[in-house]
């Protein structure tokens, strides 16, 4: 029996570098796939069983042949992964045409253009499609229309692979992770914002790259194999504590 294999696009940090981590340990191949070329290589550098793979999720050209490659190289597809993603925050009356586009292209159209190229392979594995959104996409909050937006569709495109798709076996299912302690989010997040999440959190903390991936592989995992069409929060209870945070707001 081939070694089962997993796409993970975003791969070269954050949640998809910490997913194919824990994809390698259970066994598996994965494909990298990050459109900065740098980074990508550093995060394979010294990493068995891995294919990494330069693609612009956003271009449709690069995602075709990116499956192809992963397909000749593995022989198979049982998981993807649409992790890429940007995040491009401001105001409404801020976000012209241009820069709403920028978000929409690789967040949604991303995840559409990388599932149509893999869905023959998918589907010939009963393999499992696990799509990235956010807690952004469950509640509005300022700043977000076009990210907010961006992970709402995906929610919605996840629903429709899982009743499209369903009768080959194929799985279709949404992460929306609440605030995750990854670099850029420490970076950029003020000390009063941490406090403020921390607060607003009924676990009182920020969750970390390896609790998302741990969900993300179990979805695509036996164990989640009645498991399809669902669209999961992984964010210690925020979904469930109001809209919006004071500190966050104009």
């Amino acid at each position: 029996m081939m070694q089962k294999t997993a796409i993970v696009t975003g791969a070269a940090r954050g949640i998809g570098l910490a997913t194919t981590k824990l994809f390698l340990e259970e066994g598996r191949r994965v494909a990298m796939i990050d459109r900065d070329v740098p980074a990508l290589m550093e995060a394979a550098s010294g990493l068995e069983n891995v294919l990494p793979v330069v693609c612009d999720v956003s271009q449709p050209d690069q995602v075709t042949a990116m499956a192809a490659e992963v397909e000749a190289q593995f022989g198979r597809i049982d998981a993807l992964v649409n992790n890429a993603g940007v995040a491009d925050f401001g105001p409404i009356d801020e976000t012209d045409f241009e820069r709403w586009r920028r978000v929409m292209e690789t967040n949604l159209d991303g995840v559409f253009l990388c599932s149509q190229a893999c869905a023959t392979a998918l589907k010939a594995a009963k393999g499992s499609i696990v799509n990235i959104a956010s807690i952004s996409g469950l509640r509005a909050s300022t700043l977000r229309v076009a990210y907010g937006t961006s992970k709402a569709g995906v929610m919605h495109l996840t629903q429709q692979q899982a009743a499209e798709w369903g009768e080959w076996g194929v799985r279709a299912n949404c992460i929306c992770p609440g605030p995750v302690a990854t670099k850029l989010a420490m970076a950029v997040h003020t000390q009063d914002i941490i406090d403020a999440y921390h607060d607003a959190i009924p676990l009182n903390r920020y969750g970390s790259e390896e609790e998302i991936g741990n969900v993300i592989v179990f979805l695509c995992s036996d164990k989640a194999s009645y498991v399809t069409g669902q669209v999961i929060a992984v964010d210690g209870g925020f979904q469930s504590t109001g809209i919006g945070l004071p500190s966050l707001r104009l």
